[in-house]
């Protein structure tokens, strides 16, 4: 099973919950319609990788998005789902956009498109103890800022997305939920130097550099 990394400690997520077009920018630049419902989509345990690929089959497009590892409340029953997102991350998203575009059209699902091999990119993650509006990312390409944006722009925020969830779903404890992408995304050009970024108040929490390969 495939880790990630939690204050230097690893910890095996048992499935990733993706949240689609939760910025409305995003939206608006790959043509979509504003969802009547938040739109989710899963990857496996085996998306995840501290690999940035280019391409796989086809060429890939990268979207950057805030994340946050899921915990139970201590002493909670099973049968009761409360917890918290207590630590959060820097991710990217891969996504095959032309072929989620044919089966966007076909009216079919897109996990072919988004839950392949390696398509899930994450920084370390680091503990919270509180989240509020001015979580944000910054992703630079090539020294250059390609994305911005954080909690204050999304439709849904992570306490309204942990309740929709929780109503419908089993989250374990380490499950990542990755919150969605600001506009700015666009193809992995091989050889590009990434740095991803959450911060909080204007201070950087955690960072990553990958190396487009």
């Amino acid at each position: 099973m495939k880790t990630v990394n939690l204050d230097g400690k690893a910890v095996i997520p048992s499935k990733i919950i993706c949240i689609g077009r939760n910025y409305v920018d995003h939206i608006a630049e790959l043509g979509n319609e504003v969802p009547d419902e938040m739109v989710v989509f899963l990857k496996p345990n085996s998306a995840i990788s501290t690999q940035l690929q280019s391409f796989h089959q086809e060429p890939l497009h990268y979207e950057a998005e805030l994340c946050f590892l899921y915990q139970k409340d201590s002493g909670q029953q099973k049968e009761v789902q409360q917890g918290k997102f207590t630590a959060v991350a820097v991710g990217l998203d891969l996504t095959k956009r032309s072929l989620q575009a044919n089966l966007k059209a076909k009216g079919l699902p897109w996990e072919r498109a988004k839950g392949f091999n390696g398509s899930a990119v994450f920084s370390d993650f680091v503990h919270l103890d509180a989240i509020d509006d001015s979580l944000c990312l910054e992703l630079a390409i090539d020294g250059k800022v390609m994305q911005t944006g954080g909690i204050e722009l999304m439709i849904y925020k992570p306490k309204a997305i942990l309740e929709q969830l929780s109503s419908f779903i089993n989250l374990e404890d380490g499950d990542i939920v990755m919150t969605g992408t600001p506009k700015g995304v666009g193809q992995i050009m091989a050889g590009s130097k990434f740095v991803g970024k959450v911060l909080c108040h204007n201070k950087t929490l955690v960072s990553a550099v990958w190396l487009a390969k």
